[in-house]
């Protein structure tokens, strides 16, 4: 296992800032041209953006459409355990159910990806050999983002090394507040430049962790998720999950119409990930109708969309259970993550 905290393993300089794609590759050669590209997007009409997502919330899904809503949802989980007390005995628990989440009934989707600190990436790709399930490892000093860049180039090479194949940052939340946009794009880039592997092989996905509990208005929503995808993000992610509140639905739409609204000008297609109290099947089933009438079907993948979860998997499989059986079943009937 290796280890780039290791005295002597960073190498090199923190690699240079790179322009965004065009028509936006001018926005960031100042600090004022950023702030006055940032501060001229269209505002966020927060009492529209309520009302929006009330109404979709009501939308009814039964029968078929629930069942294949399930197995969607289920497809799309990044199941999730990022505690102090981990073990490597809980992530190879964890690496069993997401590649059988229901033992009773092998035609359930396995998950597309379990989440965990990057000191334990190697563990669960170890453990899920070749199931095609991705090892995501959070990473920059997570969950706070407060260190030195240096440190969280660090992080992410040493997540990397050790078996991750996707990288979930922490934006430096005081950097944005504090109006110092050109900093979180340059260190987005460092970050993404750091996914990249030594021997040449595909870069690690990078998802760009936003806190929008600590943004404090929509508008700073929609600033930061145009600095994260300018700068490279794969993905924009609402939530480390460590904050009250986290994926909100009006979040979720604000952050949806953006990456919408950056694939139109640029070509390039940004996925989403909304973490951090998703924990039944009707929040799930709210965010597939957000996502099918705000982005529609491109993203209805999980390529392109992710539920950060850790209790979200158990409801979705005694929902299914109670599709094909035709009763609910307790708690006990699923396994505990």
């Amino acid at each position: 296992m290796t280890h780039v905290l290791d005295p002597g393993a960073l190498s090199g300089a923190i690699p240079t800032v790179r322009a965004p794609l065009a028509p936006y590759d001018d926005v960031t050669r100042t600090a004022a041209a950023f702030r006055a590209f940032l501060h001229g997007l269209p505002g966020v009409d927060q009492v529209g953006a309520e009302a929006r997502v009330a109404t979709l919330g009501t939308r009814s899904i039964k029968t078929t459409s629930k069942a294949w809503a399930i197995d969607t949802a289920i497809s799309m989980v990044d199941l999730t355990t990022l505690e102090g007390a981990d073990t490597p005995g809980r992530v190879r628990s964890l690496a069993a159910k997401a590649r059988q989440p229901d033992p009773s009934d092998p035609t359930t989707p396995q998950v597309a990806a379990v989440c965990v600190y990057g000191d334990l990436a190697g563990v669960a790709r170890e453990a899920l050999g070749d199931s095609g399930i991705h090892v995501a490892a959070v990473a920059t000093a997570f969950p706070s983002g407060r260190a030195s860049r240096a440190v969280k180039i660090a992080d992410v090479q040493d997540a990397v090394a050790n078996g991750a194949d996707e990288i979930d940052m922490v934006i430096d939340r005081g950097a944005f507040l504090g109006g110092r946009y050109l900093d979180v794009y340059e260190e987005v880039v460092a970050v993404k430049e750091a996914c990249s592997r030594p021997d040449g092989g595909a870069p690690a996905h990078l998802k760009v962790i936003l806190e929008t509990g600590e943004l404090v208005t929509l508008d700073n929503v929609r600033r930061a998720s145009w600095i994260a995808m300018l700068a490279g993000g794969d993905f924009i992610k609402t939530s480390t999950g460590k904050v009250n509140p986290a994926a909100t639905l009006p979040v979720s739409l604000v952050m949806l119409e953006a990456v919408r609204d950056f694939r139109a000008a640029t070509g390039r297609q940004v996925g989403f990930k909304p973490a951090g109290g998703i924990r039944t099947t009707k929040d799930a089933i709210k965010h597939l109708v957000l996502i099918n009438e705000t982005v529609g079907a491109d993203w209805l993948d999980p390529d392109w969309f992710r539920f950060g979860a850790s209790g979200l998997l158990g409801d979705l499989l005694l929902q299914r259970q109670k599709l094909r059986t035709g009763h609910y079943s307790g708690p006990d009937y699923v396994t505990v993550d």
